[in-house]
């Protein structure tokens, strides 16, 4: 881009000026966090260029040693720092008010990493590319606490700048671009920004903020160095400031550091407090909230790395986005090497933040290299059980605690079983479920806990799936266990039919849909039960054979239910069949399932029933026989596919019962 490249005046996109609008006019419940993001991309910037200049040291020469720097001062020190950067003064631009604000204080965040080009500037700064904007607007709740909280998570720290200043200006200029290729990005934060191509000496990044004349204490020194210390202690970059005295308003020529620019991880855990720990996984995750536990652990021997991993106490806008980004910082000898590294951790742990520092790796590792790569697997192992023991520890030692983190993590933590075979027991051990001892729909009970109240002669786990927790709680099929006192799993989160499908068993017990083929409780029903069965079967033979002659083709045996107490009727599929929850699940995404016959099974002992096999006039016999089969497919959650026709024979059923 030449020198004498036109100032531009472009809009913003139309989520962009949504975002500035809250930025200036809602989130005021915790303004310093734009000063956190400052520095975070600041820091960022910094990395890029040092992962940039391993391949071309040059760079690194050219930016000397990495800092960022703090300046605090008045708009009129920043004007004229302007005219010497360019050469030149800027013209106002043609038809804009004049700022009644004479002088005001001024705020700037600088470093010597990456820098960006003219594109860069437009496509980072003026447009929001990240495709979660529209879920960060339509996440906002109206609560100014929980939607600020919201900022880092979304991608949109920058814009958080315009909470304090009614003005932003941000000087740039690309590591690899020569000096007439500076460029300057200025917004008021309204409907549109300037950018123009101006002279930096310096490669690197300004951003300038001109505060509201309410927040000039944003532009006080001691104030500034307990925000970086609070929330930039830890930043491995150096965050220097103009060094003063409290009441000195002389200047000084002497910087000072704010921060102890140490990698966190680097120190020994002993040194570490928790607050620290937490306010660097603020940094690295961009969440406002503390985590819900972490883990920092040294790795010395066939394997050389450490690792400091940390579980979020509340899950991220895009956990179910599969696509989204996920995964580790990776660091080769305190190096940044690359944001996201997701080889580290496998998908079910993908809410797992925090940092890898690894010895063993080349500096100029790429993805690529990443997918097969020995020493890859081996860390990828260790930290996969090192995320587990995490979890297991807090399952057993803060139960409340592992129940919120079940609450916010649980489903994803299902996809565990069938994507890590090798942890499939240390995981299972992990899984909380609804049973029919719980009160609610909370899962809060273990498989162990459920083994444990097992019934001395049971041998299978017994589960029923359904679409939610009140259709698994009052399923017709549950009607003999709870006759029995046998307890019994209430799958009704959508992946569970496929999660038991995978686990097959727990503990040597086998787990049984009870809504599945032939019901056998083996050793719980003594002789006489049996006996007693056989017999109800035997004289409800001709019954069972009329209903079948009625139905036909739409299902592939009538039987007597040893299910049922309470209900009439009910529909079973095959021992090898699909369940009806998947078949379910499958449908709503598209996929085309095979069509299944199933069985209806009839309780004899049920009035309607007996009213069933005593009734001679065949219309009604229909009639009644088809609703019975109707109400077995809803009490399961099932859609008719004929509902007027049920209620037409219902309505008539009632009518001739009215009469």
């Amino acid at each position: 881009m030449p020198i004498d490249a036109k100032t531009e005046t472009l809009g913003f996109q139309s989520e962009a000026k949504q975002l500035l609008k809250l930025m200036i006019h809602s989130l005021y419940s915790n303004k310093e966090i734009f000063l956190r993001e400052l520095v975070s991309n600041a820091t960022d910037a910094i990395d890029r260029l040092r992962f940039q200049a391993i391949s071309e040291p040059a760079l690194a020469a050219k930016n000397g040693e990495f800092r960022i720097r703090i300046e605090l001062g008045t708009e009129s020190q920043a004007s004229k720092t302007s005219k010497k950067s360019t050469g030149k003064t800027t013209s106002p631009k043609k038809g804009a008010k004049k700022s009644k604000k004479k002088n005001r204080s001024t705020l700037t965040v600088s470093d010597n990493g990456i820098g960006m080009t003219r594109e860069e500037a437009i496509s980072n700064l003026g447009t929001i590319a990240k495709s979660g904007t529209t879920q960060f607007l339509e996440s906002l709740t109206g609560d100014q606490q929980k939607d600020a909280q919201l900022i880092g998570q979304f991608g949109v720290g920058f814009y958080s700048s315009f909470i304090v200043a009614d003005k932003v200006v941000v000087e740039t200029r690309a590591a690899h671009s020569p000096p007439e290729e500076g460029v300057r990005w200025s917004s008021s934060g309204e409907a549109d920004f300037e950018i123009e191509t101006i002279t930096r000496e310096e490669p690197g990044t300004s951003v300038t903020l001109y505060l509201k004349s309410g927040e000039s204490d944003f532009a006080d020194a001691w104030r500034v160095r307990s925000i970086v210390k609070k929330y930039a202690d830890h930043v491995s970059v150096p965050v220097i400031m103009q060094k003063s005295e409290p009441g000195d308003e002389s200047e000084s020529e002497e910087d000072e550091v704010l921060n102890t620019a140490t990698a966190l991880w680097t120190r020994s855990r002993g040194d570490i407090s928790d607050e620290e720990y937490q306010e660097f996984y603020k940094h690295v995750s961009h969440d406002i909230q503390d985590p819900l536990i972490w883990s920092h652990n040294k790795v010395e021997g066939k394997l050389d790395y450490t690792s400091l991993l940390y579980i979020p106490s509340k899950a991220p806008f895009d956990l179910w986005y599969r696509e989204s980004p996920r995964g580790l910082k990776l660091y080769v000898q305190r190096v940044f090497i690359m944001d996201e590294a997701d080889q580290f951790l496998p998908l079910y742990l993908r809410f797992v933040r925090g940092v890898v520092d690894s010895s063993d790796l080349s500096l100029n590792i790429s993805r690529e290299i990443l997918q097969s790569n020995a020493t890859i697997d081996s860390m990828r192992t260790a930290l996969t059980k090192r995320v587990l023991d995490m979890i297991a520890k807090l399952a057993t030692k803060q139960s409340e605690k592992y129940q919120e983190f079940w609450n916010e993590f649980g489903q994803v933590l299902k996809e565990g079983p069938a994507e890590d075979f090798t942890n499939k027991e240390k995981i299972a051990k992990l899984l909380r479920f609804t049973t029919t001892v719980s009160e609610q729909a909370i899962q809060d009970q273990s498989l162990r806990d459920y083994i444990g109240r097992m019934q001395p002669e049971q041998k299978n786990i017994y589960y029923v799936a359904a679409e939610n927790y009140h259709t698994a709680a009052n399923s017709p099929h549950l009607e003999i266990f709870r006759k029995q006192g046998i307890e019994v799993l209430l799958l009704h989160d959508r992946i569970d039919e496929w999660l038991v499908n995978h686990l097959v068993e727990f503990d040597s017990k086998q787990f049984q849909d009870i809504a599945r083929g032939a019901l056998d409780l083996g050793g719980l029903e003594d002789t006489q039960t049996l006996d007693a069965k056989k017999n109800v079967e035997k004289e409800s033979e001709d019954l069972m054979k009329r209903i079948k002659t009625l139905l036909g083709d739409r299902v592939e045996e009538v039987r007597v239910t040893h299910r049922l107490t309470d209900s009439p009727a009910c529909l079973v599929v095959g021992e090898d069949a699909m369940g009806m929850q998947m078949r379910r699940i499958l449908e709503s995404a598209g996929q085309a399932v095979p069509a299944i016959k199933r069985t209806f099974e009839i309780n004899p002992g049920h009035p309607l029933v007996a009213k069933l096999g005593a009734e001679s006039d065949g219309d009604r016999f229909n009639d009644l026989t088809l609703v019975l089969f109707d109400q077995a497919k809803l009490a399961e959650g099932t859609q008719l596919e004929e509902p007027t026709s049920y209620v037409a024979r219902l309505n008539k059923l009632l009518l001739e019962l009215a009469e």
